[in-house]
């Protein structure tokens, strides 16, 4: 009996076979490729420091801003929040269009991400230890994998794929769920399917 654990929220999923192509995890609606084996042995290598030195974009300013600002909100730092939105709307007015936007593009930046960024962070963050530090890669880690096969999906299936179906974000951890109604629980975080707020198709 082989065992399959669901990357994103830890579902397992035992069968004598593999896994169907159309497999979908039943908690968090990741796809197959976000299982791995239960007995797969994760070596440990040596992890390579992610280039972090390199300017910012304005939109990655903008990005690390509005990200503070919600984090200041739930540290109940009114006066910080606004300052920091004030400081993401600034540089989103200075952002330009990226030229070479693609979904492939999307897909090559989670590689980077889950091959050698997470890694590198969970490294950091557990020599401290930090425990806060831990849980935001945890999180994150889990909200980019579901990212990363939404997308693989969406590759798949294209627009069929959103059809008479909502798009629910979690507020606390970014955890993107594609259903009719969200979870009860988040499957990353936990909190309540109030917590979840419904995205809406912008007019084309």
């Amino acid at each position: 009996m082989k065992e399959y654990i669901c990357t994103v929220c830890g579902y397992v999923h035992k069968t004598d076979g593999e896994l169907p192509q159309d497999f979908i995890c039943p908690l968090c609606g990741a796809g197959r490729d976000a299982f791995k084996l239960k007995e797969e042995n994760n070596a440990q290598t040596a992890i390579e420091k992610p280039h972090t030195e390199k300017e910012l974009s304005a939109m990655e300013m903008s990005i690390i801003c509005s990200n503070l600002a919600r984090g200041c909100e739930k540290q109940y730092l009114p006066k910080e929040s606004e300052n920091f939105k004030k400081l993401s709307e600034f540089f989103r007015s200075k952002a330009q269009p990226e030229d070479m936007a693609s979904y492939e593009k999307l897909l090559e930046l989670i590689e980077q991400d889950l091959s050698s960024g997470f890694p590198y962070g969970n490294i950091v963050a557990g020599k401290q230890p930090d425990r806060g530090a831990l849980r935001c890669q945890v999180w994150a880690e889990k909200v980019t994998r579901m990212l990363q096969s939404l997308l693989l999906r969406y590759r798949t299936e294209g627009d069929k794929m959103l059809e008479n179906t909502g798009v629910y974000v979690c507020t606390v951890c970014g955890f993107v769920y594609v259903g009719n109604e969200p979870p009860k629980l988040c499957p990353v975080c936990k909190v309540p399917d109030w917590k979840f707020e419904k995205v809406e198709r912008r007019g084309k």
